[in-house]
């Protein structure tokens, strides 16, 4: 029988989860991943990893085996705040004692300007209700990573206007991080084990929406998008000094403009 303390399980093999799956089993970590389907399943078992059905949105029946663990990176898109209620009290009945909740900076708002993770947030959104659910939770240590816009492999910046949809405030700042450093922001908070902290996610520089958008789309090949200005621009700007300071985290892409995707 495995021994759960060296157990990850990662809930959620999508964009992010899987690539960070296989990541972390090519350090030697013995890692677990969920998907929502059985085909999903069989396709993870096929690429050598240890694959396990779960739905947060559906009645959690058979979730137990796969929370033994030490550690479950809770890596999803559902929003539904009862969901995550009932995956509370499953993970209470489980070994696992750390929580690494991947959240977004959507939790700020877009009028807040310079955003930190100690800001007293004005309006609790669902997500910042989700978060909390698991940080204020004594049964386990929870650190929260809140990620900017990503980028990366199918998502390259130069694309995301090439369909010909316009720029909506034009003079709103980007605030994105690649791939790859979501992976190895994650693995750097577990190695540390920096637990009981919330970190923003977020690369260094932040130009305007018109600008990175038109000047990335160009170096595709593709032409510049249309662009809308609005006279209330959204001024937020997700702030990442915590992580470089804290953590000593070095960005693989600290640049936006030089990001290979």
């Amino acid at each position: 029988m495995s021994n759960e303390n060296s157990i990850i399980s990662i809930l959620g093999s999508g964009w992010l989860g899987l690539p960070l799956a296989k990541s972390l089993q090519q350090d030697g970590k013995n890692i677990r991943v969920s998907t929502r389907s059985q085909a999903k399943a069989k396709q993870l078992s096929e690429q050598n990893l240890k694959s396990y059905v779960v739905d947060i949105e559906n009645e959690l029946t058979d979730v137990l085996p796969f929370l033994q663990a030490e550690t479950l990176i809770i890596n999803i898109t559902s929003k539904q705040f009862t969901a995550y209620q009932a995956l509370v009290a499953e993970i209470e009945k489980s070994p696992i004692k750390h929580v690494l909740f991947v959240s977004s900076t959507s939790v700020y708002a877009n009028d807040q300007g310079w955003c930190k993770e100690s800001d007293t947030l004005t309006h609790e959104t669902n997500l910042r209700l989700i978060e909390k659910l698991f940080t204020d939770n004594p049964a386990f240590d929870c650190s929260v990573i809140r990620f900017a816009g990503l980028i990366g492999p199918k998502r390259h910046p130069g694309r995301f206007f090439a369909s010909g949809k316009s720029i909506r405030d034009g003079d709103a700042k980007v605030n994105l991080i690649h791939q790859l450093d979501c992976i190895k922001l994650v693995k750097v908070v577990i190695a540390q084990g920096a637990w009981g902290e919330i970190f923003n996610g977020c690369a260094d520089n932040h130009p305007s929406k018109s600008d990175y958008y038109s000047t990335m789309a160009k170096s595709l090949g593709y032409p510049e998008p249309n662009c809308q200005f609005s006279d209330n621009a959204v001024s937020k700007i997700v702030c990442n000094e915590k992580v470089k300071v804290q953590l000593n985290y070095q960005f693989i892409f600290p640049d936006i403009y030089k990001v290979i995707c």
